[in-house]
């Protein structure tokens, strides 16, 4: 009788966790999801699948849920509550390192970003090079996909659209973003950790179909919503604003800040060409039909 593959899904409650759980659960492998709060998942992701309360940095819960695992998702939640972001990323992969090498877990999806650890100045994508590093030391079979920009990230522009129609970003709008489905990313997550024929320690882009500007993206979201939708550019230091609304600590707004300043570089990190191989199939226009449109209209 052949041994049902055991799948373990760290951070299952954020967009991408919930696709790759969807797509680990339809191909009947053994489906765990992590998350510090179940409440947060998907009703449909639940049925069939274990579901443990344990945090990315739980190391006691993940070396013993993690146990007889073929695979290992990974993915850095984001928190706000802390002193030191960069310790954040850096207590987390250890902790998810140490369940890798301690269980000897064959393989490892892990989200990255595009430019992981090309200058240490670059908030959270300066961190996962680190992160990539550590889950590397395990001698496991790794993957590190690295992401451009979410689609999804327009889903917090709802408000905007439906009442004052505009998005807002802190990038100049002629700056070309490589916007990716995390849809896609969940997908191609899904295939390598249902994938046992893949060795090695590998680095792979994700960078959707097409770069677009946000000028570019509003544009086809006139298209699509029969509106006019303007893009306006605020400043990094009115989102830092909303972060420590939100209880973001000094630091974290500092590293965040970071974050936007390098994403928003013209010669920066998102300057990485096109190829085949860092293609996905969802466009921008299919994403604000399928996504946007149903929930804006209500």
């Amino acid at each position: 009788m052949t041994k049902k593959m055991k799948i373990v899904i760290a951070a299952a409650s954020g967009n991408i966790g919930r696709r790759i759980a969807e797509k680990i659960l339809q191909s009947g492998a053994e489906t765990i999801l992590l998350a510090r709060h179940p409440e947060k998942l998907a009703p449909k992701i639940i049925q069939g699948a274990i579901v443990r309360p344990i945090s990315s940095d739980d190391i006691t819960g993940l070396l013993e849920v993690t146990q007889n695992a073929d695979a290992l998702f990974w993915l850095t939640p984001p928190k706000l509550d802390i002193p030191c972001l960069y310790d954040w990323y850096i207590q987390t992969a250890m902790a998810g390192a140490s369940s890798v090498s301690e269980n000897r877990i064959k393989r490892v999806v892990n989200i990255s970003s595009i430019g992981a650890g090309a200058a240490s100045n670059l908030g959270t994508v300066s961190f996962c090079g680190d992160v990539e590093s550590i889950f590397n030391q395990t001698n496991s079979n790794v993957l590190h996909l690295r992401p451009g920009y979410f689609m999804e990230n327009f889903l917090d522009q709802i408000e905007l659209i439906r009442h004052e129609h505009t998005v807002c970003f802190p990038f100049a709008g002629d700056h070309d973003i490589p916007w990716i489905s995390t849809d896609d990313i969940g997908d191609e997550a899904a295939k390598y950790l249902l994938d046992d024929s893949w060795t090695g320690q590998l680095t792979r882009n994700l960078i959707g179909p097409e770069n677009l500007t946000l000028f570019e993206t509003t544009a086809i979201l006139s298209r699509v919503f029969d509106f006019p939708i303007e893009y306006v550019q605020v400043t990094i230091e009115s989102i830092q604003g909303r972060l420590a609304t939100s209880g973001a600590t000094l630091d974290v707004q500092r590293e965040l800040g970071n974050l936007f300043r390098a994403l928003g570089d013209p010669e920066g990190i998102y300057a990485t060409a096109q190829t085949d191989e860092a293609a996905t199939p969802t466009t921008f226009e299919q994403f604000a039909k399928n996504k946007l449109l149903p929930i804006t209209t209500i």
